[in-house]
């Protein structure tokens, strides 16, 4: 053995010096990513030098209460050493948690009796003799280099423990610097997620301070606006999906809104997507982002609906819009919150509360299988329905008043009063365009009113009086193309310009279109519609 001949160990430790020397120099080198392979290869050259059987290098958690990683080579006739080996060996790791050297000639016969493990794992592997020096940086311990031999039992003298502490003090020191390495950049990541997600929050602000909010309150003491009120205060405190149903222009997002601002998740963002406004090629996109390059025109990375609104509120508005080939998708992220980006592998997890928004009867499309089960048991966790304002007569006092206030000093006008046949007008009308309708109608007469008195008449479109017999039982979306095309014939079908039929219904001019293309209104050659 090297150890009975002094010319021999003498070699022995000018080669481990020379090993030292070398790895010292290489090592300081090498970025994080190389440092695993160099790791190895020295581990190799441990083995040569030495002539042992395996070489390893144990890595310890932050609490050095465990082995986090194991870096290993063997010659190949020697067992393998994984994770799983290292805790069965518990009187072996308190040693190096005190910092203590291991050093056995012979584990059979040097072994203490409380290191039963240790005895029966060596008798099993067949491993004869072990070194294994722990190396502590700052007090903690980081990591230890360990020698093994299988096929004879050999001694380790003071000055060959020198050295292999010296070689894994150098092995130990890189693996520091890569930990740190490692855990600057993952906190580099993290800021740079953070700054997207930061600009993409103030891009989706911003969108919203241009866009023209319709309200900003909920106004009203009647029955209906209070029970539907109580429900919102019901749920808004918990995660739960919210549905809302209503008709359109009823204040579906200023109901989402109240339930956000009173949910604990009221100091993240309320972020909005309207289903129906968004062409079916770019819904996926935009709810889930896209990475560069995942289709034609995707000239950078962009953070979808659901990342801008990880730990606040996702509104889905007209969500029955949802092409059926984006609703599994969508389903997906409510049930796991996980999804990956247009054109990315990785997967993404959010923590969103979803609330959805409909003015279609959403059982009617799922028997026609235009909507998934599963999605509409999942949205309609909680159901709001939202009063149309012909059944809350009552408030359409205050909601006068309230969009006079508004509106009057940015149109240069004083409204003190109004007319009580004009009050008792507008209370009678039937209001199928319901809050949207009844805000451009106050706006259109303060146009015309030049003194302190609100003036309306019936060109300003209270012509239209709820049917004889008419019911709440007829279907939103009947409703719905029955007041645009109301609109259109008052309008000789012209939808661009002031008074015309966007302007009525409080729609941008292509969101009209896009409604009277859904809904199949055209117009004959003779000017009469047809479906």
């Amino acid at each position: 053995m090297p150890q009975d001949d002094p010319r021999a160990l003498e070699r022995e430790l000018a080669s481990f010096e020379r090993l030292a020397a070398d790895i010292s120099s290489r090592f300081n080198l090498l970025s994080a990513d190389e440092l695993p392979a160099a790791i190895e290869g020295t581990l190799q050259r441990v083995v040569e030098t030495l002539d042992v059987d395996r070489s390893t290098v144990l890595e310890f958690t932050d609490t050095a209460d465990f082995v986090e990683t194991i870096h290993v080579w063997a010659r190949p006739d020697v067992p393998p050493l994984s994770l799983p080996n290292v805790k069965a060996v518990p009187w072996f790791l308190r040693l190096l948690q005190r910092g203590e050297v291991v050093r056995l000639a012979d584990l059979e016969r040097d072994l203490p009796p409380e290191a039963a493990a240790e005895r029966a794992y060596g008798r099993q592997t067949g491993q004869k003799s072990i070194l294994t020096v722990p190396v502590s940086l700052g007090g903690r311990l980081v990591s230890a280099l360990s020698v093994g031999t299988f096929r004879r039992h050999r001694d380790w003298p003071e000055p060959l423990v020198e050295r292999v502490r010296l070689i894994a003090e150098i092995v130990g020191a890189a693996l520091q610097r890569r930990r740190q390495e490692l855990a600057l950049r993952a906190s580099l990541a993290e800021i740079e997620r953070l700054n997207r997600r930061l600009q993409a929050e103030n891009v989706y602000l911003e969108e919203e301070v241009r866009s023209s909010r319709e309200f900003n309150e909920i106004v009203g003491k009647s029955d209906a606006l209070r029970l539907a009120l109580g429900r919102v205060e019901q749920v808004a405190a918990t995660a739960s999906t919210v549905m809302l149903y209503g008709e359109s222009g009823t204040g579906k997002e200023l109901f989402a809104r109240a339930i956000h601002d009173l949910s604990p998740r009221a100091k993240r963002p309320l972020v909005r997507v309207n289903c129906a406004a968004l062409p079916a090629g770019l819904i996926e996109s935009e709810l889930f982002g896209h990475e560069k390059g995942a289709f034609t025109g995707a000239v950078a990375q962009r953070l979808g609906r659901f990342e801008v609104a990880d730990g606040g509120t996702l509104f889905l508005d007209e969500v029955a819009d949802l092409p059926i080939e984006l609703q599994g998708r969508l389903l997906r992220v409510l049930q796991e919150g996980e999804f990956e980006r247009v054109g990315s592998s990785r997967t993404m997890r959010v923590d969103v509360r979803v609330i959805a928004a409909t003015n279609r009867d959403l059982d009617a499309l799922t028997r026609d299988a235009k909507f998934r089960l599963d999605l509409f048991y999942r949205l309609t966790v909680y159901p709001i329905l939202l009063p149309p304002l012909r059944d809350r007569p009552e408030d359409i006092p205050e909601l006068v008043w309230f969009f006079i206030t508004r509106h009057q000093r940015r149109m240069g006008r004083h409204i003190t009063r109004v007319p009580r046949a004009a009050m008792d007008a507008l209370q009678r009308y039937d209001w199928p365009g319901n809050l949207r309708e009844l805000q451009n109608v106050v706006e259109r007469a303060m146009i015309r009113s030049t003194g302190d008195v609100l003036e309306i008449d019936e060109s300003l479109g209270l012509n239209r009086r709820r049917p004889a017999g008419r019911t709440g039982a007829r279907s939103l979306a009947a409703a719905e193309r029955a007041h645009i095309e109301a609109v259109l014939d008052e309008c000789a079908w012209r939808i661009n310009g002031p008074g015309h039929a966007a302007e009525q219904l409080g729609l941008n001019p292509s969101t009209l279109r896009f409604r009277m293309k859904k809904l199949g209104l055209t117009r004959s050659a003779s000017g009469t519609r047809r479906r």
